[in-house]
């Protein structure tokens, strides 16, 4: 476990980065529908919303509601699964994986790091959306 000043940089790193979502052009997002942008951006997919709602123990029209938002701002995408449709895949994005590129920059901003070069998110999002 950390100690107390190792989670309070921590602390101090997520409060950067939230003041930083804040303060940029274009709407917020709320904790959850954070929580489920970063579970489908992180996490390996396919992601679907019994999953998602499964993984992060909210009910699935929470999630429903999260996508929504989610997908107003192109940050993710819903698609009918062509396997099995009754269930719907969750989708990145190309807006979506810019976000996320932002996020990671603000965070080692925030550490004193050196940020994630473009070129390596690019081809993170690139493997992910072939698999």
């Amino acid at each position: 476990m950390a100690n107390l000043h190792e989670a309070d940089q921590l602390v101090g790193i997520l409060r950067d980065t939230v003041v930083s979502l804040v303060r940029r052009d274009g709407p917020d997002l709320s904790a959850r529908q954070l929580g489920v942008f970063l579970t489908v951006y992180l996490a390996e997919g396919p992601h679907t919303v019994r999953g998602l709602a499964a993984d992060l123990n909210v009910s699935k029209p929470a999630i429903t509601r999260a996508l929504d938002r989610l997908g107003e701002l192109d940050l993710a995408r819903r698609k009918l699964d062509p396997m099995d449709r009754r269930s719907v895949l969750v989708q990145r994005t190309v807006a979506g994986a810019a976000l996320l590129r932002d996020l990671r920059e603000t965070m080692a901003a925030a550490e004193g790091q050196v940020a994630v070069p473009l070129d390596r998110v690019v081809a993170e999002f690139d493997e992910a959306r072939r698999a």
